[in-house]
């Protein structure tokens, strides 16, 4: 039987007011998951509505106490981890291993966000010019933040939004792919049990584009927290700049692990075929291009291809399986349109190429593309699939003006023994985060997430970073001289300093 998923709005589970319900669906078997209401303009101005009413006493609780709220959330999330990950696979379609680890980056997330409900450090050691005056900075809530979620980390990247949001005082409106809302609602029902208050965090799910589009309007939204396609994140930036918003985006990469000709060949293919088609390539952190050292590319090659080749495809739920489906039909088509136009263009397919028939799902055979030219769309486009193109290059100076000729900036990896080499490589290449010798995958939740040029518009998720990212600097004077006091002007300031 499907499960049943409604709006939660106000901390009520309601159905909304459309009557209208989508589905989804398995896209390992095609099985039905979820009947899904389907959100409307109309709940998105009620759950708007209900996040400002909730803000104004969610911000006054004491941040150790908001803290210890997400305390129970982690605990909460350990308890249901498998029930959760089982979901996420069946309604997404990742292989179950890496299930678990999307529920375990919302556990780490809830532990270290309430670990800041005790700290929230300002800046409270400031020194006044001026005699007699105390200075500090604070952080202060925004106000309704508008979480915006794609399918391929359903757990996850909600955690990176909405755990730091909450924390520093914010409500939200959690609007996510309609591709996972069983578990998106699964989420929230843990949010619901730690007690977090009603209106403090809303759910819309079923809706699309349409209402992303009425979040970033609605007077009620101060932020807009985006992670999506460049495309669609150029035009929530636009809306919401008209409206003096706040907006972070966390939009696509075209990520690139360079092997030079010393690297470790047995860890670097380990760490491609993992980087390349893990989630089935279904992550913007994921390997698109290997950038490698002519000398060293055709022994690379013979170590790569039959272990793509070898890499079990089917449903998640196996736990011998490596490959999981796409999230759906479009993404498979997409997927071979570029795989078709490689092959016309006379690029040459190593492995893959092809879907893989097992009867039912959205599969396709990891594919790896050879010696694709660096300027081609293979090798500049994001495809977000499970293929690897393969890029040769003559030195290090080469490799890093191929890494960092691309739109995208998230993640690259580089794989050598010469730990010169390497710290030349962290200081170049034009990303976000840089491995080395680890693939691009695997960020830690701690440090920054997020990357430059057209992956994002510089704002970052997880770390210390995040807490600017969801909130406001105050800054305070106390004055407690008797007079008045004129900063930048009273010049004879020391003069009446008492001796």
């Amino acid at each position: 039987m499907a499960i049943q998923v409604r709006h939660y709005i106000g901390g009520q589970w309601v159905a909304g007011s459309t009557g209208e319900t989508m589905k989804t669906f398995n896209p390992a078997t095609g099985e039905p998951v979820a009947e899904v209401a389907v959100a409307g303009p109309a709940e998105v101005r009620a759950a708007a509505a209900a996040a400002a009413r909730a803000f104004p006493a969610w911000r006054r609780v004491p941040a150790p106490k908001r803290g210890e709220i997400l305390y129970r959330l982690a605990e909460i999330l350990r308890e249901r981890k498998e029930e959760l990950a089982r979901l996420l696979t069946r309604e997404m379609g990742k292989v179950i291993v890496e299930a678990r680890g999307d529920v375990q980056e919302a556990i780490d997330m809830a532990y270290y966000m309430a670990g800041e409900g005790r700290r929230l450090s300002g800046q409270v050691v400031v020194p006044s010019e001026l005699p007699d005056k105390w200075a500090m900075a604070i952080r202060e809530p925004i106000g309704v933040v508008a979480a915006i979620t794609a399918f391929n980390f359903p757990i996850a990247v909600p955690s990176w939004k909405i755990l730091p949001a909450l924390v520093l005082g914010n409500t939200v409106v959690w609007k996510p792919s309609p591709d996972t809302s069983a578990t998106a609602a699964a989420f929230v029902r843990c949010f619901e049990e730690a007690g977090v208050p009603a209106g403090v965090i809303n759910l819309l799910v079923g809706g699309g584009p349409e209402v992303g589009r009425a979040l970033v309007e609605d007077p009620d939204v101060k932020m807009i927290s985006f992670t999506g396609s460049t495309q669609v994140g150029r035009e929530v930036y636009a809306a919401a700049a008209r409206h003096l918003k706040r907006v972070a985006l966390e939009l696509g990469g075209k990520n690139a692990i360079t092997v030079l000709a010393d690297a470790d060949l047995d860890l670097a293919t380990e760490a491609i075929l993992w980087a390349a088609f893990g989630t089935t390539g279904q992550r913007c952190t994921a390997c698109s291009r290997v950038i490698v050292e002519e000398a060293i590319y055709d022994e690379l090659v013979r170590r790569l291809v039959p272990r793509a080749q070898a890499l079990k495809i089917g449903d998640g739920l196996d736990p011998t399986v490596q490959v999981g489906p796409l999230i759906n039909e479009r993404a498979l088509q997409r997927v071979e349109a570029y795989v078709a136009e490689a092959r016309a263009a006379g690029i040459e397919i190593l492995c893959g190429g092809e879907r893989a028939d097992l009867g039912r799902g959205y599969f396709y055979k990891p594919t790896i593309l050879g010696r694709v030219p660096p300027e081609s769309k293979f090798a500049q486009e994001e495809i977000f699939g499970p293929v690897l193109a393969l890029i040769v290059v003559r030195d290090l100076e080469e490799a890093i003006r191929v890494n960092n000729a691309v739109a995208y900036g998230l993640s690259s990896a580089i794989f050598t023994r010469d730990v010169n080499k390497a710290f030349k490589a962290m200081r170049e290449l034009d990303t976000g985060i840089v491995y080395v010798n680890h693939g691009t995958t695997g960020a830690e939740i701690q440090l920054p997430f997020g990357g430059t040029k057209a992956t994002g518009n510089g704002m970052r998720e997880a770390g210390l970073a995040a807490l600017d990212t969801f909130s406001e600097w105050k800054s305070i004077y106390v004055d407690y001289s008797g007079r008045l006091q004129r900063a930048q002007i009273d010049t004879d300031a020391l003069a009446r300093l008492p001796e």
